[in-house]
């Protein structure tokens, strides 16, 4: 047994007009394509339920995580144990199937064995730098055959997000911190922004009378991973999300590290977000894992029983209690940042169902 964690709640000005939506709209993401899928996701009202418990007055850092109760997790010895209770596997990508632009060995024969066996893949990534499109064509790189709709980023979470609240009636633009993958999603939905790698190498004047001039037009400021994050770029949040009135603050995830080489680990959008909630005093909407945001999608785009999910990743405060949290099965690979000393520690209490060296033990 698990002790669920407490949901999250926020309120929204557009959450009454949201409420009672019949089942018939819902179905309307099973008619929608790839592209036009986030905003029947999103007007359907069912994106905006989930990012309600999505956001809290207190820092994710604090709350409760799933945990289970007089059990320690199992090491995947009989692979039969968990492939058959599955029929859906949603991996994570970093750590997973590749580390930065390196594929993990083995990972193309166990997607095959998978399809195959008649399992359904999907692959749901917190990196934003990418857009869906963005995803494909790595994927394609790397010799991996994913169609575009089996895969879901933090980046196209925050565009049907902004697409549900219904942003774009606002008038109002993104802020974007973070790379091309968020504006080429805000374009498909048609929401205007500013900032990304626009912004790059803007240094800001700190002369003694020096100041950073804002959009007033900002009504959003999106926090995703950015190689480039500087001075400029969290002053220029602060300001849109202290000074401009209802500006709202969103981060597509809260990884503390992320995989950009496969020769080391590096620090994570956690670290972005993390400048802008010190000098906002804010807690932003998290999108990405292991807000139930992208899972509720699924489910309600493909119909699974979300008791014949597994939740494929390498990190316990997402991907694992994105799995404990929303009712899938979980597994921790030690492919990626977590070690099998960490996971066992005393200190640790997010337990996954099962853990192994790498997903090619699913096989072994």
């Amino acid at each position: 047994p698990r002790l669920q964690s407490a949901p999250r709640q926020i309120s929204h000005p557009s959450s009454q007009t949201l409420s009672g939506i019949p089942s018939v709209v819902l179905a309307l993401a099973l008619f929608a394509g790839w592209m036009p899928s986030a905003m029947a996701f999103a007007r359907s009202g069912a994106f905006l339920s989930s990012a309600r418990a999505a956001r809290s007055p207190v820092s994710l850092a604090t709350r409760v995580p799933s945990v289970r109760l007089m059990a320690n997790p199992t090491r995947l010895t009989n692979p039969p144990d968990l492939l058959d209770d599955v029929d859906v596997f949603i991996f994570d990508c970093d750590g997973v199937i590749w580390k930065g632009d390196t594929l993990i060995d083995g990972v193309p024969a166990v997607l095959d064995k998978l399809r195959a066996a008649g399992k359904k893949c999907f692959f749901v990534t917190n990196n934003s730098t990418k857009s869906r499109k963005g995803y494909k064509k790595k994927f394609d790189s790397l010799g991996l055959d994913v169609e575009a709709e089996e895969i879901l980023s933090s980046s196209f979470a925050a565009a049907a997000y902004l697409e549900q609240t219904k942003f774009k009636d606002t008038g109002k633009k993104a802020y974007i911190i973070g790379e091309v993958g968020i504006g080429e999603e805000l374009d498909l939905v048609g929401v205007p922004w500013i900032g990304a790698e626009s912004f790059k190498g803007v240094d800001a004047d700190m002369s003694p009378q020096g100041q950073v001039e804002v959009d007033p037009d900002v009504g959003a400021v999106v926090v995703g991973f950015d190689r480039w994050v500087n001075y400029y770029k969290i002053q220029y949040a602060q300001l849109c999300i202290n000074e401009l009135p209802g500006c709202e603050f969103i981060a597509t995830n809260l990884d503390a590290v992320t995989h950009l080489t496969a020769a080391q680990e590096w620090a994570g959008n956690g670290a972005m977000v993390g400048a802008i909630k010190g000098c906002t005093g804010k807690e932003p909407t998290l999108v990405g894992k292991p807000s139930p945001l992208m899972v509720d999608y699924l489910e309600f785009k493909y119909g699974f029983d979300r008791k014949r999910v597994c939740m494929v990743g390498d990190r316990l405060d997402t991907d694992v209690l994105f799995g404990n949290d929303n009712g899938l099965k979980s597994l921790l690979v030690l492919s990626g940042v977590t070690t099998e000393e960490k996971l066992l520690s005393d200190e640790n209490k997010i337990e996954p169902d099962f853990f192994c060296d790498d997903i090619t033990h699913f096989f072994k």
